[in-house]
């Protein structure tokens, strides 16, 4: 798989935790659309199919290339972690 840079990742991060909160502020057709775009953006970024595996990816790359260690987790913006580690959008 080709790595994608870590500034295209975050980008997508950003979008997909920002359309995240578009859709649970007002669920409309257009939101649930943009959000469906990023996620899927996700997906053939990071090379998986389901979009909590590209976030699984997106954060196991991140974390590879900081010097933070194989256990740092990067989260987008305004996102927390679950209590069995899933990525949480609030």
């Amino acid at each position: 798989m080709i790595t994608p840079h870590p500034r295209i990742l975050r980008g997508l991060l950003a979008r997909y935790a920002e359309a995240c909160v578009r859709v649970l502020e007002a669920d409309t057709a257009a939101r649930r659309r943009v959000l469906k775009d990023v996620a899927y953006t996700l997906c053939v970024t990071t090379g998986t199919c389901e979009i909590e595996d590209a976030l699984a990816a997106a954060d196991r790359l991140l974390a590879g290339e900081g010097g933070e260690g194989a256990d740092a987790t990067v989260l987008p913006h305004g996102a927390s972690q679950g209590r069995a580690g899933q990525t949480l959008v609030a």
